[in-house]
């Protein structure tokens, strides 16, 4: 009966929870820039439009080291990988608050130290390291543990910043945060690898080159589908994240709705990636995407058209938090159970970097339309539209193995 725990080895268990401290501190930190933009604009000279574009520059960076630490991870061990981009991050955290990062050294080390470390260190390398441990029946509760622990962080980092901010220097909570990161960086040594009886499917594939898995994935119409997906998935949260505390104000809400909207989101995220966890192991992986992005469309609807009020707007925060990464548990696994675990980090990473795209692109045009036209309607017009793409382009993936694998 030992395939039917969820748990089958001390390997597995090590790995999970090891997974689970690290994105819960490299999501969490991740979540507090936006609290630290004051000091950024007071002491460090950086203007809105600066700070947004290391942002930009972080997103992007962070979806082609993705990428490339997934290969390495799939080669070598995601231990190698995650050390090093944990100690890259931590240097661009240090050096944010320490070395007088101005002008192009705050483009340096916010944009592109941190998209490093977070390219090695969170959700993308970290959920696919986890999942080879685990069949395809337990693999997305498997993801979705490890995608609430990022949200765990999402939501507790930005409560911690604030507290500490009435103590201590700005500076001196950047350096809090490297000593936390430096901690996840030593505890990712024991990432384990899953020893070769963990699951025939880690084995079937393996003498599958890299170039094969890339040519088979790309003429796989299924992948393309799932990347056209998760774009949408970043335009989306990305839209929302950076854009929502400003509309709601525009919209005559209280100030404090658009903060609590953001908080909501990472709290009610836990549930969804946990609850779309369970269910994906249950059931068709692509029938839950598809629902999930048709809700989506109708809760921006009911955002957009509802008469404004602060009920709205805890609502929108709930229904779209529960919403919000629970993505992640599904689409991984359905790459993990059509083409195997052998390349998971790296077909994860590919899908990820178009995920990245959506959030450059959510950002930005949020941006291009408000100062154009005065408004963001049209950004989330484009959204919802967005939103009903991707609910029929999952509709026509095909989650069976390729003959070559067989899921355990």
């Amino acid at each position: 009966m030992k395939e039917n725990k969820f748990l089958t080895s001390k390997a597995a268990l090590i790995t999970l929870l090891i997974g689970c401290f690290v994105v819960f501190v490299s999501m969490g930190i991740r979540q507090t820039y936006g609290l630290f933009f004051q000091f950024f604009e007071n002491d460090l000279n950086i203007s809105n439009t600066f700070f947004g574009l290391a942002i930009g520059v972080q997103a992007i960076v962070w979806g082609v080291f993705a990428t490339i630490f997934g290969i390495i991870a799939d080669k070598h061990g995601a231990n190698k990988v995650t050390i090093v981009a944990l100690l890259v991050y931590a240097f661009g955290i240090y050096a944010l608050g320490n070395l007088n990062s101005t002008g192009f050294l705050f483009q340096l080390n916010l944009g592109i130290f941190v998209g490093i470390g977070l390219g090695g260190a969170a959700a993308p390398i970290i959920v696919p390291t986890v999942a080879k441990h685990f069949p395809n029946h337990n693999r997305a509760k498997a993801a979705g543990l490890v995608t609430a622990s990022a949200s765990v962080g999402m939501f507790l980092y930005p409560i911690l910043s604030s507290a500490l901010f009435k103590y201590y220097e700005w500076q001196y909570v950047f350096n809090i945060f490297v000593f936390i990161i430096l901690s996840a960086a030593i505890l990712s040594y024991f990432l384990k690898q899953p020893s070769t009886n963990e699951g025939s499917q880690n084995n079937q594939n393996s003498n599958q080159t890299l170039s094969e898995a890339f040519k088979e994935a790309f003429g796989h119409k299924s992948y393309l589908f799932l990347m056209a997906g998760f774009f949408v998935c970043g335009f989306q949260i990305t839209l929302v994240a950076t854009h929502v505390p400003k509309y709601v104000i525009e919209r005559g809400l209280d100030g404090w709705t658009g903060p609590a909207i953001l908080s909501l989101i990472g709290l009610f995220n836990i549930f969804g990636t946990l609850t779309m966890g369970y269910l994906a192991d249950k059931y068709s992986k692509k029938i839950l995407l598809s629902g999930l992005y048709f809700f989506r469309g109708i809760i921006i609807i009911l955002f957009l058209f509802l008469p404004s009020s602060n009920y709205l707007a805890i609502g929108f925060g709930i229904c779209f938090g529960f919403l919000w990464l629970a993505t992640i548990p599904a689409t991984f696994g359905i790459v993990a159970q059509v083409f195997g675990t052998r390349y998971l980090s790296m077909l994860s990473g590919l899908i990820f970097l178009s995920h990245q795209l959506g959030s450059f692109s959510g950002a930005y045009l949020g941006g291009y339309f408000f100062d154009n036209f005065g408004s963001y309607n049209y950004a989330w017009y484009l959204s919802i539209a967005l939103s009903f793409f991707a609910t029929l382009m999952h509709l026509p993936i095909d989650e069976r193995p390729l003959k070559r694998v067989a899921t355990v």
